[in-house]
């Protein structure tokens, strides 16, 4: 049997991209395979919160009103402040982690070292923001009541602001006090159906109709946005007859199940998203961390190149432009 040879011109290479395919050394393709991957894990989270909201478009919840803390100034709202911040300084790290990139092609230490440092700790303020916002958003400020629909009612009242009408929300607290709670003692006779419960609501329902009964200048916001973009406010009566017919339980914060600021899968989209896309920013202070310290010790200095640094920058890039369409999805429209 003949078997005919086909000359390619380049003797021992089967194709043109030898061992540097579209000139990236090995390690910076696996780097660029992996992000390509990623971004299209992002982008289905991201796919999938979109057609949510637009399916309870009527319902969501308004970021403006939900992210307004503002470390140390507790009790001001200040809408999208802190959020603001948080983006900035990821994006400034990004930059830094340019320059010390930059610098490493130019082969200087000094400067890797630095502008590395600088990126390291714009991760640290960014991971450690997101995990103090974590924590004001499950542990909440107003408290709400869940209906036996599973819709959320808010309270508040209105107040004049610049010669203007505006509805503003008001804490269970300033108007609902808490009756002593003691849960039944159980008994070998009763049985003990569980050996764990969770513990006592701060208000039950029928406190909060009571303290909404006595406040006649509270009302109860639903959470369906009319045409205006507001949520709609009940009359008193409608108010009042809404807790007594449809309350089911008080609401404090924002977990899994539920979210006093509005539809639960709200809350369950964004522990997911950002939660995930802050571990993969922990993840890259880890590796930044361990790029710091080879500088440091001299490791790329002695082979020569640091094309290490060069690939965690990649990784620190990807991160930091996944986080600005995060913060489009959930923060701006």
């Amino acid at each position: 049997m003949n078997t005919t040879v086909v000359n390619t011109g380049t003797e021992g290479k089967q194709w043109g991209g030898g061992n540097e395919p579209l000139k990236s050394s090995y390690g910076k393709m696996m780097m660029w395979f992996f992000i390509v991957s990623d971004a299209l894990t992002f982008s289905g989270f991201l796919a999938a919160y979109g057609f949510s909201r637009f399916k309870f478009i009527d319902s969501w919840p308004i970021a403006d009103e939900v992210f307004t803390h503002v470390p140390f100034l507790h009790g001001q709202e200040l809408p999208m402040i802190y959020v603001a911040f948080m983006t900035f300084v990821l994006i400034m790290s990004s930059v830094t982690m340019v320059l010390a990139v930059d610098a490493g092609h130019h082969m200087k230490k000094a400067k890797v070292t630095f502008y590395m440092f600088l990126t390291i700790i714009g991760g640290l303020i960014f991971v450690g923001s997101q995990a103090w916002e974590w924590a004001t958003f499950i542990q909440g400020d107003y408290g709400a009541i869940q209906t036996k629909g599973g819709n959320i009612l808010q309270f508040g009242e209105y107040k004049t602001v610049n010669g203007e009408e505006v509805f503003k929300r008001v804490a269970l607290a300033d108007f609902v006090t808490a009756e002593q709670k003691m849960r039944t003692e159980h008994e070998n006779k009763n049985g003990l159906w569980f050996v764990g419960e969770s513990s006592l609501p701060t208000y039950t329902v029928d406190e909060v109709l009571k303290g909404l009964k006595s406040h006649s200048n509270v009302l109860v916001r639903t959470q369906i946005i009319n045409e205006e973009g507001h949520k709609t406010v009940l009359s008193r009566e409608e108010s009042i007859k809404q807790i007594a017919n449809n309350g089911k339980a008080v609401v404090e914060g924002a977990n899994l199940q539920v979210n006093e600021y509005g539809s639960p899968l709200f809350a369950d989209f964004f522990f997911f998203i950002t939660g995930f896309h802050g571990f993969h920013v922990f993840s890259g202070v880890v590796l930044n961390i361990i790029i710091f310290f080879n500088v440091i010790l001299g490791t790329y200095e002695r082979r020569g190149s640091y094309e290490m640094v060069e690939k965690v920058g990649l990784y620190w890039h990807f991160v930091d432009l996944v986080w600005v369409f995060v913060f489009t999805f959930f923060y701006l429209v």
